[in-house]
């Protein structure tokens, strides 16, 4: 998240993460175009399983695994928004939509930021509605692809791979952005953006929200994914989201989910999640329910913005459930006949 302050992460009692790798083949993962199209072919050989599976069963470990790992590898250099690393993060990405049914939105997947001096872009996928009217409403749904890139050296090590941040939230929104660009189940119309620059201060989501608006994009709701790359602990909820309190959000995903998927995280709403992450623009811009998933609680992960944010620490098994999760709330949400996120 956004310039969260050191401080609070040192005034925590943080402990790590005690998750493990599963069916991980990080060790010869390749940079090499040949490699990077490895890599999609192998997150594409599930697409023929989208309308024979359950949405319970869609997304797997070995799936998230792959993605994350290349995201989060060191031939990305920690993908600083400009870098070349993030630039190989964006032709994967790309690569991703363009072979699963997810059109750009634009004239291209790439849309360059206006407020950041360096050559930078997000991703910007659409899966067209299919009802004549609802899909004229729209839904982001989100997360920010880049990170901090090279910084001070810590036993040798000066890559800040995040892979929880933010790595693991666009893996998810990948993951979301392949099954319905495949099952196209989705009555209103939902927008997938992958942000440059959340680093720099939400800039990419900035300039997305204000060029949307200057559009008059009919939106709906923005829904945006940070660091779920670790499951909570001692939790009797699945993830938090920011800005709890502020809409029935939570209570419409629990519906859907059929499972208390969302509850309330007191020391989110103590810093002030809500206004970290690129949810906030599109709250600011548009005035509709814009809030972020998220299973980070200051206690499950000791890496934020360290060079210890590595894939290794990920926990394939719960993002894959995130998304598993996730997919009947986004259904549910996208198909109901009336608008019924309400900010309260």
């Amino acid at each position: 998240m956004e310039k969260l302050i050191c401080t609070v992460l040192l005034s925590l009692a943080l402990g790590c993460g005690s998750t493990q790798i599963k069916e991980s083949n990080t060790s010869e993962i390749s940079n090499s175009p040949d490699g990077l199209k490895a890599r999609v072919d192998a997150v594409e050989k599930k697409d023929d399983m989208v309308m024979d599976q359950k949405e319970t069963s869609f997304s797997n470990s070995t799936g998230v695994g792959e993605i994350i790992s290349f995201l989060s590898s060191n031939g990305l250099k920690g993908r600083d928004s400009g870098s070349e690393g993030i630039a190989k993060a964006a032709d994967f990405i790309e690569k991703v939509f363009l072979n699963n049914g997810v059109a750009p939105y634009f004239n291209s997947y790439r849309d360059t930021l206006s407020n950041f001096s360096e050559p930078a872009y997000n991703m910007v996928g659409f899966v067209e509605g299919s009802d004549p009217e609802l899909k004229k409403e729209f839904l982001v749904v989100g997360a920010h692809y880049d990170h901090i890139g090279v910084i001070k050296a810590v036993a040798g090590d000066s890559i800040a791979n995040g892979a929880n941040d933010n790595a693991s939230g666009t893996t998810t929104v990948l993951e979301l952005a392949r099954y319905f660009g495949n099952a196209k189940t989705n009555k209103r119309s939902i927008i997938f953006a992958l942000f440059s620059a959340e680093e720099k201060g939400l800039l990419g989501s900035i300039h997305l929200a204000k060029k949307l608006k200057e559009e008059n994009l009919n939106l709906y709701a923005m829904l945006n994914f940070e660091m779920v790359g670790v499951p909570l602990k001692e939790k009797d909820y699945f993830m938090y989201i920011t800005g709890y309190e502020a809409s029935n959000l939570a209570e419409v995903s629990n519906n859907y989910a059929k499972e208390n998927l969302i509850g309330f995280l007191p020391t989110a709403k103590e810093f002030d999640l809500f206004k970290r992450s690129d949810n906030y623009p599109f709250h600011t811009e548009f005035g509709v329910p814009s809030q972020t998933y998220c299973t980070f609680d200051f206690t499950n992960f000791d890496h934020y913005h360290k060079v210890g944010d590595e894939v290794s620490l990920m926990d394939f098994e719960h993002m894959a459930a995130v998304v598993n999760k996730t997919i009947p709330v986004l259904e549910g949400i996208a198909n109901a006949s009336s608008q019924e996120l309400k900010y309260k």
